[in-house]
């Protein structure tokens, strides 16, 4: 087909192929709208309601840092969008005969047309309130309590619908590791409130404390106010430990929430404060083998999961946590005067401040590389400069040697002269001799003139003497010196030198 043909047949066909081509974009639209929406409308239906049922509120611990640890692992560990709603069991803090009726028909209304999928409780009051009253309004959602003592538990109760991530809270080992830290103690003040449910706390301590009965002495808080409580703590006998169990309501019926009262009590407190839980762990605690609320958070969020996923509730039995290895706080330690050599083998100290090494290690260690890089540069400038001083000597040397041999050349280009000077007086000598001896010789010598020549003859010695002592001055080898010189004194020694030398030999007397 000829090139001209085929865009011939291509513009004929072109209505038609536009046309092909808008149903195409249309298609293609449809698609990318309907894969737009799926997601969504997944979304929508797949989102898990979870109920989250508080014991005495949101911030009381330490029930309200194990619902902190639950939503954080929820929301690590589910593939699913979750809806977490929060409710609180008022109730367990207001005395009466019937106080959670109005809640239950409180919850009754707001949940009739939403169901949730799961119930979460924090708490022995919310667990035991969720048996007893589910029926009436969540009876088809699953039950998971959470952050309950076993001991608290009625787990022959449970139905296939309810399940339980229980703590075991073994009190006399905490109390044991109490006295290896502090092995003299005689009386344990213990913190705990005057609730309906404390109050079941406060029998179950007492009997679990039995075995410890004549080694200490228990001092109970349930029936003091909070501030009669702070009186107390601050007048312990000596050898005296606080164990934190339970502070919601005391016993003049205020609530204390958010851990402040034990933030006020380590304010006041003469003795360390221990606990059974690491919800309280962090400022005023000493430490201890302790309840971990991470690790029972982890725990709790993994059969949340697999609930959620369609597991039955009743068949997932889960073991309860027990105390994670103890753990102490080294400023508490510091603040008590508590050797760590006297922690449980196995301890973590945990807060430990910083040395001054790791708190400025890089400003010392850029001080210390100037000290060394000064240090090395003036033990360098002392040697460069013990090296010049060598220098120096060695080219004194040098320079009293050659000088030494310019002096041997000197002499060597001066030995005629030097001949001539010492033969001259050493002639003269010799001819004042013979003419004083013949003068002597004589029937009255001259005295006078024999003394005359007597003193040429010294004259011409010394002279004789002073060319020999200046000759081996010049020739003798002495280290370089440096000396100052009269140039006046040269200079009559030179003319002195000269005039000799042309003046020839004296005369001697006839």
């Amino acid at each position: 087909m000829q090139r001209s043909d085929f865009f011939r047949t291509f513009a004929s066909a072109g209505p038609q192929l536009r046309a092909h081509l808008r149903r195409l974009r249309f298609l293609i639209f449809v698609l990318l709208l309907s894969v737009i929406a799926c997601p969504v409308a997944y979304s929508s239906d797949q989102t898990k309601r979870i109920l989250l049922v508080h014991s005495f509120g949101r911030d009381f611990k330490p029930w309200s840092e194990y619902a902190r640890a639950i939503r954080e692992e929820l929301e690590r560990q589910t593939k699913w969008p979750i809806d977490i709603m929060d409710q609180v069991l008022a109730s367990a803090r207001v005395p009466g005969d019937n106080p959670e009726a109005p809640f239950i028909d409180y919850l009754q209304q707001l949940y009739a047309a939403q169901p949730v999928d799961l119930i979460i409780t924090t708490g022995a009051p919310a667990a035991s309130f969720l048996q007893r009253h589910r029926d009436k309004f969540f009876s088809a959602a699953p039950l998971l309590m959470a952050a309950v003592s076993q001991s608290r538990l009625q787990l022959s109760g449970t139905r296939e619908s309810e399940t339980v991530v229980a703590v075991y809270n073994d009190h006399v080992a905490a109390f044991e590791s109490m006295l290896q830290v502090l092995p003299a103690t005689k009386t344990v003040m213990v913190v705990i409130g005057n609730s309906a449910s404390e109050k079941r706390l406060r029998e179950g301590l007492e009997r679990e404390l039995k075995p410890l009965e004549g080694r200490i002495r228990l001092q109970w808080t349930d029936d003091l106010s909070f501030e009669e409580v702070l009186k107390s703590a601050a007048t312990l006998p000596p050898h005296s430990a606080i164990y934190w169990y339970s502070l919601s309501v005391d016993a003049a019926g205020v609530g204390h929430e958010g851990g402040k009262a034990l933030t006020r009590l380590h304010a006041v407190a003469n003795a360390p404060i221990f606990s059974y839980d690491d919800a309280y762990f962090g400022r005023e605690l000493l430490g201890g083998p302790m309840q971990s609320v991470e690790e029972s958070g982890r725990r709790v969020a993994s059969v949340a999961v697999r609930i959620l996923g369609g597991e039955k509730a009743g068949d997932i039995k889960t073991p309860a946590s027990r105390f994670s290895p103890p753990k102490y706080d080294w400023r508490e330690l510091q603040r008590w005067g508590i050797s760590e050599s006297n922690l449980p083998p196995g301890s973590t100290v945990l807060f430990r401040e910083p040395t001054v090494w790791e708190r400025y290690s890089w400003q010392i260690a850029l001080i210390v590389a100037m000290l060394l890089a000064q240090a090395g540069l003036i033990a360098f400038l002392l040697l460069e400069h013990h090296w010049r001083r060598l220098a120096e000597v060695l080219a004194g040397q040098r320079m009293a040697e050659l000088a030494r041999v310019n002096r041997f050349s000197t002499a060597g280009e001066l030995t005629a002269s030097i001949t001539h000077e010492i033969s001259q007086p050493l002639g003269a000598v010799m001819m004042n001799t013979e003419a004083a001896r013949i003068m002597l010789q004589a029937s009255e010598p001259e005295i006078a003139d024999v003394r005359e020549i007597v003193d040429d003859i010294a004259n011409d010695n010394r002279r004789a003497s002073e060319v020999i002592r200046r000759l081996h001055s010049l020739l003798k080898k002495a280290p370089f010196e440096l000396a100052n010189h009269d140039l006046n004194d040269v200079a009559r020694e030179t003319i002195d030198l000269l005039s000799k030398v042309a003046s020839g030999p004296r005369r001697t007397r006839e």
